[in-house]
């Protein structure tokens, strides 16, 4: 049991002394906290009462030990501080008899000061004199060298040596006469200094006044190789290209060549005398007077600049590139005045001056506009005008009034292109277009000519071009590649306006569009209607194949306007009226042909002079017929064969329908009371020659379809036929009517019917009615069958006229 006591003793005694050890009172309580949370009853906090008390009793044997050791030293510092005291006592004695001796050298110092403060007055009173003489000299000095610098022009030099005399060295000698004469002066020196900086400022503006054209020059030429640096921009990236000049990317791309208008090899504008003219004025106190001079002396200036007239018909429009030259440089000018400036020109001031330049030119310009007929020479006018928008744009000059002067630039410009387009439609011209047409179709002798035609046409010709053998003709005739070359013309000179600066892009689009619908429909479709009087089938054709060719010409350049469009903004179709016109044109052709071909028709069967009563069978078809036939096959192989197949189609149609229904008329007409069967027989033969014809088409299908026209002619001859044979009553036979008589009008099967008179026997068409009780008597009959026709009339009536 001892023995364990003894091992927690050693525990105890080690930790007790890492508490001791500790730097601080929280590391104390650090390493005593882990201990008591382990003490937790009475007998195990007493063995750490031991162990700190066991501490204690070690730390105070060894402080002993330690003051035992040491007690000799102790006694032997007491013995040296006592020997330092006495040192001390000594040393006291001494500094107090040093300082008796001090004392009685300072007496003796100040008797020798006083004697030196004597003679330093005196030396002061010397001094005081020399300076004041030396300050009047240096005032006579600075005085004249005022004089001196004026006349060396150092103006603002002689103002500072004038204002360092006045507010710096005068005040030094103040209490002299010397002081009051060279301030009195002072004014009268300020003036000469004013008068000759003004002097040297009214040279310099007359100066720049000279310059101002060739400085205007210089920035229209630096305008110009912008122009040509942004358009090798966009050649090499079309994203480039969408921004205009003076647009904030073009700027930023330009940096690497920026060019100092005001200063370059070329030209350098010194504002060096403005700059002294206004120090001066500003040290004077007199800035706004010299403001309101400067800018009086401007103004008159700008009038200057300005002639009485302007002539514009000179070729290179020399003119007006100095009239704008000037005004640019003047304005340059006045823009670089405010730049190096501060709130010395206004720039209401500079509005104002810019705004009246830029009125009296547009006054100018607008009155000498009139004169000028060419419009290349109007271009140049714009290309000038377009130069100067763009330079003084880059400076900030607000350029809307002159973007409105192109405007009625570009309006004189379109008329004149209207005008000289016109006249070439016009009849007095020599190039009359439509007058000069043979209205053939367009002869073409060897490739080289073809493939020029087929570049300035609208045309889209066969896919087999290399099997196109010379010489060749194409469908439409000479007339409509000039016109095309004429519209190409007038488009690329009306984009030509926009190359440059030109911001209403819409107003080209606009025009544009209503130019072309003015030429094409009042030049071309309305010239070619008023020629649809030919009476020449062939001319005709040939109109109407012009006329389709033109209106796919429109279609073509709707198409073409759209992509060519200046405005990015716009969207959307673009319609010419003169499409529709050409259509409508068209059908007026259509129509002319049709009545051309009908009344060659009705010629023709005004021939056919029928005898009806005859006794005599004809041996051939009769005269007319066969000229008929002869007719209809000219004018398909020859005359109509241009147009296309479609519309051939449709002109056999209507002149078979035409011819169908004028031989229809023909044994109905009131004069005709009766028709023998001789006649009935070569009535018959010149309808079959008639339908053998249109058998004999090459084409057999279309064929077909044509004789589905001359049913109703050849069934009225089955009938009247049949009423020959005296077998005419089965036309009232419903049941054997509705098949072989289908598409014979009643009426006229009727009155066919009481004509036609059976061979051998008189004229007993309609008694078959008097077998179904109507009476025996023929006048009777003769009632009867008119209230049948009629009542024939009543009912088909509206029929008939719907069909015709």
């Amino acid at each position: 049991m001892p023995g364990l006591l003894a091992g927690e003793h050693d525990d105890l005694t080690g930790a007790v002394q890492q508490i001791i050890l500790s730097s601080t009172e929280s590391d104390y309580l650090d390493q005593l906290i882990p201990l008591l949370k382990t003490a937790q009853t009475q007998t195990q906090v007493t063995p750490l009462i031991h162990a700190l008390n066991h501490v204690s009793a070690d730390r105070e044997a060894e402080i002993e030990r330690i003051c035992n050791s040491n007690h000799q030293e102790f006694i032997n510092s007491v013995s040296q501080l006592q020997s330092v005291r006495e040192g001390t006592v000594s040393l006291t004695s001494e500094i107090i008899e040093l300082s008796r001796s001090i004392e009685a050298s300072t007496e003796k110092l100040a008797e020798e000061k006083r004697a030196l403060v004597e003679s330093r007055g005196v030396r002061q009173n010397i001094d005081d004199t020399t300076q004041a003489l030396k300050d009047c000299l240096l005032v006579l000095t600075l005085a004249n060298q005022v004089h001196d610098l004026l006349g060396k022009k150092n103006h603002y030099a002689a103002l500072r040596a004038l204002d360092e005399l006045q507010n710096v060295h005068l005040r030094e000698v103040t209490r002299y006469n010397i002081a009051e004469m060279i301030e009195r002066s002072v004014p009268a020196t300020q003036r000469l200094i004013a008068e000759a900086v003004m002097a040297d400022l009214n040279t310099w503006l007359f100066r720049i006044r000279e310059t101002s054209q060739f400085l205007g020059e210089v920035a229209f030429y630096h305008t110009e190789m912008r122009r040509s640096r942004q358009k090798e921009r966009a050649e090499q990236n079309d994203y480039l290209g969408t921004f205009k000049l003076n647009s904030a990317v073009e700027l930023v791309a330009d940096e690497p060549e920026e060019f100092d208008v005001l200063n370059n090899e070329e030209v350098q504008v010194d504002f060096s005398p403005l700059f002294e003219c206004l120090h001066i004025h500003d040290a004077l106190g007199q800035t706004e007077k010299f403001r309101a001079d400067y800018a009086a002396t401007r103004r008159r200036q700008k009038e200057l600049l300005m002639p009485q007239r302007l002539d514009l018909t000179n070729d290179e429009a020399d003119s007006l590139s100095s009239l704008l030259e000037g005004i640019a440089g003047f304005a340059i000018i006045e823009k670089g005045t405010m730049q190096r400036t501060e709130n010395f020109r206004a720039q209401s001031e500079v509005d104002e001056l810019w705004e009246g330049m830029c009125q009296s030119a547009i006054s100018l310009i607008s009155a000498s506009l009139n004169a000028v007929e060419n419009d290349e020479q109007l271009l140049k006018i714009k290309g000038v005008i377009a130069l100067f928008i763009q330079t003084m744009d880059s400076w900030g000059y607000p350029v809307t009034s002159l973007d409105t002067l192109l405007l009625t630039l570009f309006e004189q410009y379109s008329n004149l292109l209207k005008r000289r387009f016109s006249e070439d439609f016009q009849e007095a011209s020599p190039h009359f277009i439509v007058s000069t047409d043979d209205y053939m179709p367009m002869q073409i002798s060897n490739a080289d000519q073809y493939n020029k035609v087929i570049s300035v046409s609208w045309y889209t010709p066969p896919t087999d071009q290399q099997n196109i053998t010379f010489p060749s003709a194409l469908p439409f005739s000479h007339m409509y590649p000039l016109v095309c070359i004429d519209i190409r013309n007038f488009l690329n000179q009306i984009y030509l306006f926009s190359d440059d600066h030109f911001r209403n892009t819409a107003v080209i689009d606009k025009t544009l569009k209503e130019s072309l619908d003015e030429l094409l429909v009042d030049k071309v479709a309305r010239t070619l209607v008023e020629r649809l009087s030919s009476q020449y089938p062939g001319q005709i054709v040939q109109i109407l194949t012009n006329l389709d060719h033109f209106e796919q010409a429109c279609a073509d350049l709707e198409g073409l306007l759209v992509e060519a469009r200046s405005s990015s903004s716009a969207a959307g179709p673009i319609t010419l009226k003169a499409t529709a016109e050409f259509k409508e044109a068209k059908k007026r052709a259509e129509k002319r042909i049709f009545e051309l071909v009908k009344s060659k028709i009705d010629d023709l069967t005004k021939l056919a002079d029928y005898e009806w009563t005859t006794t005599q069978v004809p041996d051939e078809v009769s005269d007319y017929m066969q000229e008929l036939t002869r007719y209809l096959s000219n004018i398909m192989s020859e005359v109509l064969l241009g147009l296309p197949n479609e519309m051939q189609n449709l002109i056999y149609f209507e002149a078979l329908a035409h011819i169908r229904d004028a031989l229809l008329r023909l044994p109905l007409e009131p004069h005709v009371d009766r028709i023998s069967s001789e006649a009935t027989t070569a009535y018959t033969m010149d309808v079959a020659h008639l339908v053998q014809f249109v058998e004999s088409l090459p084409d057999q299908k279309h064929a077909e379809v044509l004789l589905s026209e001359l049913d109703e002619l050849r069934q009225t001859t089955d009938l009247m036929g049949l009423a020959v044979q005296g077998q005419g009553e089965e036309f009232f036979d419903s049941s054997k009517s509705a098949q072989r008589f289908g598409k014979v009008d009643k009426i006229k099967g009727a009155e066919l019917l009481e004509k036609v008179e059976p061979v051998g026997r008189p004229s007993t068409s309609l008694r078959p009615l008097a077998r179904n009780g109507l009476g025996s008597d023929e006048a009777q009959l003769r009632k009867v069958g008119s209230a049948m026709l009629g009542d024939f009339r009543d009912r088909f009536g509206g029929f008939r006229r719907e069909k015709s």
